[in-house]
């Protein structure tokens, strides 16, 4: 991360246009964002390959996050600037590509609170991260309309000069919420209370002693916080299935 970047707040915007966000992601990177503050959204990104056979209703393609580079070639050359890209059903928008901080988060969040009781889609991830409801309802809309999310994480006062730069780039229904999204430890997970409460909420005791130790294991191994994120969820999926509530609890039978 580029010294002194701290961010502390996250910008949201419309684009309606895929090459919108190419141009925009290629800007925020050379104004020093580091990769892993910028979240895509998506389902409208051209592609030559047809992946929905891959999609399932409460999986991430292929059991779990993939690399931007794989999925760049895909949907497009911006997807491997990107740190940790997926695909997700989602209720009531349908197969999401998500890349960023927001793909783990989602992961994290499904199926519970994305399918949840009250079945409000991405309206109840949104409003966690406190976006007002009608700001989320809006954006839960405008992406399955076809258009893209954009999720900035910035230094507070860098705040103006990012709201700027997205309406110069063609941005639509730009909101700031005063927190940066979920990353799952600050460094090693040393205890469960070091794991963020997003990913807490969503995870038994025995899955959190799970995720810590594969966290912590590829963390070591490659220094690099998404990977180490990725494989932990994968090591969680593989080992445990989710309770009615969303919480990855239930050992599958067999491991």
């Amino acid at each position: 991360m580029p010294e002194g970047y701290q961010a502390e707040r996250t910008i949201s915007a419309i684009f309606k246009e895929q090459k919108q966000i190419d141009d925009v992601i290629r800007r925020l990177l050379d104004r020093g964002v580091p990769k892993d503050h910028v979240s895509v959204m998506g389902r409208n990104f051209q592609s030559e390959t047809r992946i929905s056979g891959f999609i399932t209703k409460r999986d991430v393609i292929l059991g779990g996050l993939r690399t931007g580079a794989i999925f760049g070639s895909l949907f497009g050359s911006f997807l491997s600037l990107l740190t940790g890209v997926g695909v997700l059903f989602i209720p009531f928008v349908g197969p999401i590509v998500a890349a960023g901080p927001i793909s783990a988060l989602l992961l994290g969040a499904a199926s519970g609170a994305i399918a949840g009781s009250a079945g409000a889609g991405l309206v109840s991830v949104f409003t966690a991260l406190g976006m007002p409801e009608d700001q989320a309802a809006l954006y839960q809309t405008r992406l399955q309309a076809g258009e893209f999310l954009l999720m900035l994480e910035v230094p507070s006062d860098r705040t103006g000069e990012f709201q700027l730069l997205l309406e110069s780039a063609g941005a639509e229904e730009i909101n700031t919420i005063g927190k940066a999204l979920a990353h799952p430890c600050p460094g090693p997970c040393n205890s469960p209370e070091d794991l963020s409460p997003e990913v807490r909420a969503h995870l038994s005791e025995e899955a959190q002693r799970v995720f810590i130790q594969r966290y912590n294991a590829v963390l070591n191994d490659t220094s690099d916080e998404f990977t180490a994120e990725q494989s932990a969820w994968d090591a969680v999926h593989q080992q445990f299935d989710e309770d009615e509530n969303g919480v990855w609890s239930r050992v599958k039978v067999g491991v």
